[in-house]
């Protein structure tokens, strides 16, 4: 096992191999659901991270000198970068893309696991970030159906109402509602000269039971809510 450690044809081709398949694994998934990294951009991440540790390591053997983790620790900080560009926070206020950008970094630690020759880590380490972004996906949805408080995007016409009605409306059937902020950047208008829809982003909860979608039901009936959906 020590002979694939070193750096040598055999074991360089190995990993190269391996980081493909790390990160090709992790990357299906993203790449099933069109997100924005996807299959190659997760192999290029995980071969990319295994690429520097050999070349780091390369570079302690041969020259006996530096630190065998230095390029290793750059390639942790400097990913955050690529992760960045996939996270977006839409014109609803609704942030997309942060399970693609955690999935990048852990691609990148993967792929310096396997660069080092740490074979045991990247493989074990590999497969348990695949299981949580595919295997718990069902799980993870099962607790957020169940949560006690929704962020709810709300559309308000007010030449029907002023948006306290809103308020007393959900205090009338047993709602409490809280962190209201008002996103005039994003959906005010007018019309004939008026204001015509304020958008708004409100946390609700329930004082009794109910699903998300009769919550939902229930506040859409308000006669100034023009438009709502969960973020």
């Amino acid at each position: 096992m020590n002979y694939l450690r070193d750096l040598n044809v055999v074991s360089i081709s190995l990993r190269i191999i391996l980081s493909i398949l790390i990160g090709g694994i992790l990357g299906v998934e993203r790449g099933r659901k069109n997100r924005p990294a996807g299959l190659r951009t997760y192999i290029l991440v995980c071969l990319g991270s295994s690429l520097v540790m050999m070349t780091n390591q390369y570079v302690y053997v041969t020259f006996e000198t530096g630190d065998p983790v230095r390029l290793g620790a750059q390639v942790i900080s400097g990913i955050g970068f690529l992760g960045a560009g996939t996270i977006v926070l839409t014109g609803r206020n609704k942030i997309m893309g942060i399970t693609t950008a955690a999935g990048l970094w852990a691609a990148a630690c993967s792929g310096l696991a396997i660069g080092i020759g740490f074979y045991e880590g990247a493989v074990l380490g590999g497969l348990a970030v695949a299981f949580t972004v595919s295997g718990l996906l069902k799980f993870d949805i099962w607790i957020r159906k169940r949560s006690m408080y929704l962020d709810l995007y709300i559309e308000y016409n007010v030449e029907k109402g002023n948006f306290s009605g809103f308020l007393q409306y959900a205090r009338e059937h047993d709602f409490e509602v809280s962190n209201i902020r008002v996103n005039k950047g994003f959906s005010w208008y007018e019309q004939n000269g008026r204001p015509g829809v304020l958008s708004y982003t409100v946390t609700v909860s329930s004082q009794v039971h109910r699903t998300h979608s009769e919550i939902l039901e229930v506040l859409a009936h308000e006669k100034g809510i023009q438009f709502i959906e969960e973020l």
